[in-house]
């Protein structure tokens, strides 16, 4: 896993400052942070509603999908803070010996 989030990090750097017009990523750093912010809102949101329907359909299908979008999302917040995906693995890795 941890190569992927490895990956998904150079991606999300080199496209920090590409042209917005050319970079999904690149237009969310363009319009700043709370756009940014706004995005990770929602994308919770909609994790949190796909949750509530697997619980009663049992299919789990969207539920990953609004997480992707959900981590994905969190993932260039903490890149437009310089605080990326490397700090993030490091955590998770310290706090895997305390869980």
């Amino acid at each position: 896993m941890s190569d992927v989030l490895q990956q998904l990090a150079q991606v999300l750097e080199a496209r920090k400052n590409a042209d917005p017009e050319s970079s999904y990523v690149a237009s969310l750093h363009a319009k700043g942070l709370n756009k940014i912010l706004e995005k990770v809102g929602e994308e919770c949101t909609e994790t949190l509603l796909a949750a509530k329907d697997a619980e009663h359909s049992g299919n789990t299908d969207e539920l990953i999908a609004e997480t992707a979008d959900l981590w994905f999302h969190t993932l260039v917040m903490l890149s437009r803070l310089g605080a990326g995906a490397v700090a993030f693995t490091n955590h998770c890795n310290t706090a895997n010996g305390k869980a």
